[in-house]
C-alpha cells in the first residue's frame, strides 16, 4: 500500500468510524450470533493473493459486525465500561502510525518523557499523594490493565519482604497475601502467576457494605505470624466490581504499616471520580499505599488499553524488575539520567500509550472531564430514583459511584430470567452479581455517550418486561 493509497483508505476508515458512532444505536448492544457463526464464514486458509480494502471492509460489514458486542453503545451498562472518545482514537491512531517501541528512553525519548509528565499531571488533577510524582520518591507508569499493575505490585512486595533475594533463589516460603472476598479476580490470578499458590492467599471477610473488615484482616495477620508465616501484601479496593464497595483504606494502611506489609490500592473503575474534589473522601488514606492503580480506559474516555499505576518508592519496583542485557545498554541508561519504563512492568516492549491519554487530557481539559464524570454520577442518581419509585424492585445500597445494584423482589430465578430476556432483545446489555446468595442486576453507568433518555428507555424496558414474566412459586 503506497502512501497515497493509505491516505485514501485512511480517510474512508475515519468516515466509517464516524458513521459507526452516529449509527451505533441501531445495532443490538449484545451480539446475537451463536458460537461458530463467525468462524464458519471465514476461509480455512489465509488468502494466497492480496485483496482490496473495499473487499476487506465489505466482509467487516457482512461477517465481523454481527459478531460485535457494542461496548461504545450508550445502552451498554454491563460489567464496567471500556469507554472511548474521538480524541483518544486519534491519539491511538497516531501511536500506531509512529510505530514506536518505547522500551527504553533511548528508543524514543518523547514516549518516555510524555508519559512521565502525563502521570505527574494526573497526580495533581486527582489530588493523589505528592510522593507518587516522578519528582519525589515514587512515580507513575502506564500499564496495559489493572491486572498487570497488581502483578507488578505483588512482585515488588515479595522482593521487598525477602530483601530482594526471592528473584534469585525462588524461595517464597511462608509468604502470605491478603485480599477481601470482593477483591477482583486478577489478584488471585496474579498470585498464581507469581508462583505463590492460592493456599497462601487469604480472603478476608467483608462488612455489611461488602467492604473489607480491618478487624478480620488484622486477626488473620496475627494468626499467620503466630504460625510462622510471612505476611507481605494486602490489596484494598476503592469501588469493588460486584457492588462498588469502598474498603477502609486508611485503617488497612495503618495495619500494613504496623506489620510491614505492602499495600496496593485498586481503583480501576472508580479512580476517575477522584477528579471531583467532593468525591476524594472515598480515597482517604491513599498516602499510606505503596502502590495505586486506576484505568482511564474504563471511565476517563481513553480507549483500551490504559492503566495508570503509581508507586510510592520507585526504587523498590525497579530493583524488582530490572534486568540489563548487553544489547540494551546505552549511554543515557548508564548515566542514570533517564527513566527506562521497561523496568517498571512485566513486558519489555511497550506502546506509546501516553499519546491517547495526552490527547484526552488536552482536548477535554480538567473542566470537561469533571463535567462528564459528574454527569454520569447525576445519571446514576436518576436511575436510583427510578428504582426507588417502584414497589416491585429494591436497591442493594446507595451507590457511592456509578454502579447501581438492584433486583426484582420476585427472587433469584426471576431476576436471571429478566436479565437474559432483556439482553436477548439487543436493546441494552447489563450483567449481574451474587451477594449473600442473592442475584443482583448491575447497571454500570459510565459510557461516554449515555444520556438520561437511554436510562429512561432502559428502565421502561426492564419494568415492562418484568410484567410479562411468570412469577416463580418461590421467592428467594
Amino acid at each position: 500500500m503506497t502512501p497515497d493509497e493509505f491516505r485514501e483508505n485512511g480517510k474512508k476508515m475515519i468516515d466509517w468510524i464516524a458513521d459507526y458512532y452516529e449509527q451505533i444505536e441501531k445495532y443490538p448492544v449484545l451480539s446475537q450470533v451463536q458460537p461458530g457463526d463467525i468462524s464458519c464464514q471465514l476461509p480455512e486458509q489465509a488468502p494466497e493473493q492480496g485483496e482490496s480494502m473495499s473487499d476487506i471492509m465489505a466482509d467487516v460489514d457482512r461477517i465481523i459486525m454481527p459478531g460485535i458486542t457494542h461496548w461504545q453503545s450508550p445502552n451498554f451498562f454491563a460489567y464496567f465500561q471500556s469507554n472511548s472518545s474521538f480524541p483518544s482514537i486519534l491519539g491511538d491512531l497516531l501511536s500506531s502510525g509512529l510505530g514506536v517501541q518505547g522500551m527504553l528512553w533511548a528508543t524514543s525519548p518523547a514516549c518516555t518523557e510524555l508519559e512521565t509528565r502525563v502521570m505527574d499531571w494526573l497526580v495533581d488533577l486527582m489530588g493523589l499523594p505528592e510522593h507518587f510524582k516522578s519528582t519525589d520518591s515514587g512515580g507513575g507508569v502506564i500499564q496495559d490493565t489493572a491486572s498487570s499493575a497488581a502483578l507488578a505490585a505483588l512482585l515488588a512486595a515479595r522482593e521487598r519482604k525477602t530483601n530482594y533475594r526471592s528473584h534469585q533463589t525462588g524461595d517464597t516460603a511462608g509468604l502470605v497475601a491478603y485480599i477481601s472476598t470482593q477483591t477482583h479476580s486478577s489478584l488471585e490470578k496474579g498470585v498464581k502467576i507469581m508462583g505463590l499458590g492460592t493456599d497462601r492467599l487469604r480472603k478476608i471477610a467483608v462488612d455489611p457494605r461488602f467492604a473489607m473488615d480491618p478487624l478480620e484482616l488484622e486477626k488473620q495477620i496475627v494468626q499467620d505470624l503466630a504460625a510462622g508465616m510471612k505476611p507481605f501484601f494486602v490489596c484494598a479496593t476503592i469501588g469493588t466490581t460486584s457492588s462498588n464497595a469502598v474498603d477502609p483504606v486508611r485503617r488497612i494502611g495503618e495495619i500494613c504499616q504496623k506489620y510491614d506489609l505492602w499495600l496496593h490500592v485498586d481503583a480501576a473503575m472508580a479512580g476517575s471520580a477522584a477528579l471531583l474534589p467532593d468525591y476524594r473522601h472515598y480515597f482517604d488514606g491513599l498516602e499510606l499505599a505503596d502502590s495505586y492503580a486506576f484505568n482511564p480506559h474504563k471511565w476517563l474516555f481513553t480507549n483500551f488499553d490504559c492503566d495508570c499505576f503509581w508507586v510510592a518508592d520507585k526504587a523498590a519496583l525497579i530493583k524488582t524488575l530490572s534486568i540489563l542485557p548487553e544489547y540494551l545498554k546505552n549511554e543515557a541508561t548508564e548515566q542514570g539520567a533517564v527513566i527506562d519504563y521497561r523496568d517498571w512492568h512485566i513486558q519489555l516492549g511497550r506502546r506509546f500509550r501516553s499519546l491517547k491519554l495526552w490527547f484526552v487530557l488536552r482536548h477535554f481539559g480538567a473542566e470537561g472531564l469533571r463535567h462528564h464524570i459528574r454527569q454520569h454520577l447525576e445519571l446514576t442518581g436518576e436511575f436510583v430514583a427510578m428504582v426507588q419509585s417502584s414497589d416491585d424492585f429494591e436497591l442493594l445500597n446507595q451507590p457511592p459511584f456509578n454502579l447501581v445494584c438492584f433486583r426484582h423482589k420476585a427472587g433469584n430465578t426471576f431476576n436471571k430470567q429478566l436479565m437474559d430476556t432483556i439482553n436477548r432483545t439487543g436493546r441494552l446489555f447489563f450483567t449481574h452479581t451474587v451477594l449473600n446468595e442473592q442475584f443482583w442486576l448491575r447497571m454500570s453507568i459510565g459510557q461516554t455517550q449515555t444520556e438520561l433518555r437511554h436510562l429512561k428507555d432502559a428502565w421502561q424496558l426492564i419494568t415492562q418486561q418484568a410484567k410479562t414474566l411468570p412469577l416463580p412459586p418461590e421467592n428467594n
